[in-house]
């Protein structure tokens, strides 16, 4: 079932691109931009990424932390946030267990991983479910309704 907003963000685990395991029980109490993408190194995923990265400032002075997920594997980030100069964390989901807990649909008539952005509260309330094939307005949108916490 997908997340709503006003829902809590599920509790998760997965790896980073480092191989670190994550828990997001450790980002209790921080707003949190949680995003989920199609496939490293491709155009727009790269727009979504590199508009998160040039603003990761803004969005850290905030309090927030901004996590990127998509089915690619760890060494794909590692590549990926390597060539762009990525400062966020980057997480694998090959088994898409974290894009089922938060319900994000396929685009493409199914057959392409989605691309939607939740936003939630210190208190792991989601205030922003953004879905949209467009990458830059994401970031956008997530730092808007932060600035309005």
């Amino acid at each position: 079932m997908a997340l709503k907003v006003g829902d809590r963000i599920p509790d998760f685990t997965g790896t980073d691109s480092n191989g670190n395991h994550f828990d997001l029980k450790k980002y209790t109490g921080k707003p949190l931009v949680i995003y989920f993408y199609p496939k490293d190194d491709t155009r727009v995923c790269t727009e979504q990424a590199c508009s998160f990265r040039d603003q990761y400032e803004d969005f850290k002075a905030l309090g927030a932390e901004v996590i990127g997920v998509s089915g690619d594997s760890k060494e794909s980030h590692i590549a990926f946030a390597d060539k762009y100069k990525l400062p966020f964390i980057l997480l694998s989901d090959g088994d898409k267990k974290i894009r089922k807990a938060f319900g994000v649909p396929n685009d493409y008539f199914g057959l392409i991983p989605g691309r939607a952005t939740y936003v939630a509260d210190k208190h792991g309330i989601v205030k922003l479910i953004f879905d949209s094939t467009s990458g830059r307005i994401h970031m956008e949108k997530a730092l808007e309704i932060l600035k309005a916490f």
